[in-house]
């Protein structure tokens, strides 16, 4: 059964093509990864289209970027991970140097893992797109 997971709208000082422009190429998280706390996200790799990481005591995990829509939109799957997950940001630029962002993470949970992971994805989830809103466009 397909659950979402969504981050509240955050707001970030820059516009929307610088954003996505940055988020777009995953090769651009070698200027932030000192940022990510390593005690939770461990064996960190990247280049322009997947991102892979070891989590306690999920293991390793690895995104793949499917889609892009400039400035508006980038989306997500997991290639290789115990729950199939869909991820996607949503940019809005409302005003120059103001933008809107949102995420959101889709998982297809069955009802005997739903209690155990439906609060740490919402938890991963408000952590990501608040790192997200704070990086430095």
């Amino acid at each position: 059964m397909n659950e979402d997971f969504v981050s509240e709208v955050k707001a970030i000082p820059f516009n929307d093509e610088r954003i996505y422009a940055m988020l777009s190429d995953l090769s651009n998280l070698e200027r932030v990864k000192d940022r990510i706390p390593q005690d939770k996200i461990k064996d960190f790799e990247f280049d322009s289209d997947t991102c892979s990481f070891a989590v306690e005591p999920v293991g390793k995990i690895q995104f793949k970027i499917i889609d892009r829509e400039p400035n508006k939109t980038i989306k997500f799957t997991t290639t290789n991970s115990p729950i199939p997950l869909f991820l996607w940001i949503q940019l809005k630029q409302v005003a120059e140097n103001d933008t809107r962002m949102r995420l959101t993470a889709r998982a297809d949970l069955n009802p005997f893992i739903k209690p155990m992971v439906a609060k740490p994805l919402q938890e991963a989830v408000d952590k990501i797109s608040t790192i997200l809103a704070s990086l430095p466009y």
